[in-house]
């Protein structure tokens, strides 16, 4: 057990130019921010610490002195946050805040509290160790696969050379591959340890983040899985299928067809869709719910569909100028897209894949079945809501997306 003075007193000994990351997790309310962590980073020549908390759909970043972070980050593991974590250069820290407040403290010590050049405050008394890793965190973002760790897969894609350097002209892939990655990592929990998970990538194209999406769960993570790409160009999937097999990717198969036609399964555990042209990914969405899919990942792409139908006299002057007119109808039909997904039993989110400055096509609409994701009012209520709403929305605007078309039928 740790009094509130030893606490501070760990916190401030790894609270320096030290420190590579603090993680604050597990929070006693979901309703706001669900993780924070604690980087140091220099500025102007001067030490501070990069607060950084995350909400599900958002992340807020503030720069404090080390007084001011310290402070702060106390406060919030005293009212927020059940477990904290600390990685430094000076060793390792777990803290475990119980019910009832009590706290357990669990440290793992490379120096001795108090050794000249390690704890410092200053920028200045730094070590070259530690003034290398903050310029080194200043300059690169951690990515799901490292920067300098060879990946066969993206070396044969042509995104590394074979020692693990990013190429030049195809770091925009590498961040788009880490960025998906991410997103990954958050549905983890929703996939099942003690059983083949079913994973289907509609119109998979070349496939960058299909075997991305198979290295990191099976490779990396361990998890069993079979993954399905299928896409309408024979050439392609034949390529995939080659690589996959030279990888020794053995529950990876592409499979050549269209999206609306495939039958083949039963029960899909997650469905992916990334850039299915227009419809494409209403009929992608409509599959994974038949299937009752516990998560669905699309980034949709060419909304071209309710452009032609829209039509509403109050939004007459908007609509009157093409441009504005096909952007607020790819926006409109990604957000009844998640409505409907919504009354369906989802919890749906959406959300950046990728900086605009890449690719306009940045949308993800992110799903997770309500019995998965823990929504305290999910069921019959709330689908209804959902559904009435919806209705409304499409009856206003005049228009009748594919989807809901589709999910009739169901």
């Amino acid at each position: 057990m740790a009094d509130k003075r030893e606490l501070e007193e760990a916190f401030r000994f790894f609270l320096n130019g030290e420190l590579e990351r603090m993680i604050f997790s597990n929070p006693r309310n979901r309703d706001h921010y669900i993780k924070m962590t604690v980087r140091p980073l220099m500025l102007k020549g001067t030490l501070k610490f990069q607060v950084e908390e995350f909400t599900e759909k958002q992340a807020f970043q503030k720069n404090m002195d080390r007084e001011e972070a310290l402070s702060y980050l106390l406060k919030q593991l005293d009212s927020l946050y059940r477990n904290g974590e600390v990685v430094s250069g000076a060793g390792s820290m777990n803290v475990l805040v119980g019910k009832k407040g009590t706290v357990t403290v669990k440290k793992k010590l490379k120096i001795a509290p108090g050794q000249k050049g390690k704890g410092s405050a200053s920028g200045n008394d730094l070590s070259a160790e530690a003034m290398e890793r903050l310029a080194s965190h200043n300059r690169k973002k951690n990515y799901v696969l490292a920067e300098g760790t060879p990946v066969p897969f993206l070396a044969e894609l042509g995104v590394m050379t074979a020692d693990g350097k990013v190429v030049k002209a195809r770091y925009n892939k590498f961040r788009q591959i880490n960025r998906f990655l991410e997103f990954i990592e958050d549905i983890l929990p929703r996939l099942d340890r003690n059983r083949v998970n079913t994973i289907i990538d509609f119109g998979c194209g070349k496939s960058y983040l299909t075997f991305a999406m198979y290295y990191y769960l099976k490779e990396l993570k361990g998890y069993p899985i079979q993954v399905v790409g299928l896409d309408l160009k024979k050439d392609v999937i034949a390529l995939c299928n080659r690589l996959s097999e030279k990888f020794g990717f053995e529950n990876l198969h592409f499979y050549h067809g269209d999206i609306a036609g495939y039958e083949g399964a039963t029960h899909v555990d997650m469905v992916v869709t990334l850039h299915a042209c227009d419809t494409a990914t209403d009929y992608a969405m409509a599959k994974a719910v038949r299937w009752g899919a516990d998560v669905i990942l699309s980034v949709p792409c060419c909304q071209h569909e309710l452009n032609s139908q829209i039509s509403n006299g109050l939004l007459q002057p908007v609509l009157g100028y093409g441009l504005l007119k096909e952007r607020m109808s790819a926006l409109i039909t990604d957000g009844i897209r998640a409505q409907l997904l919504e009354q369906c039993g989802y919890k749906t989110q959406i959300l950046e894949f990728i900086d605009m400055e890449h690719t306009p096509k940045n949308i993800m609409i992110r799903a997770v079945r309500c019995a998965q994701c823990g929504e305290k009012d999910a069921g019959p209520g709330r689908e209804r809501k959902k559904k009435e709403k919806a209705d409304a929305l499409m009856a206003f605007l005049g228009v009748q997306p594919t989807l809901e078309l589709l999910l009739r039928e169901l």
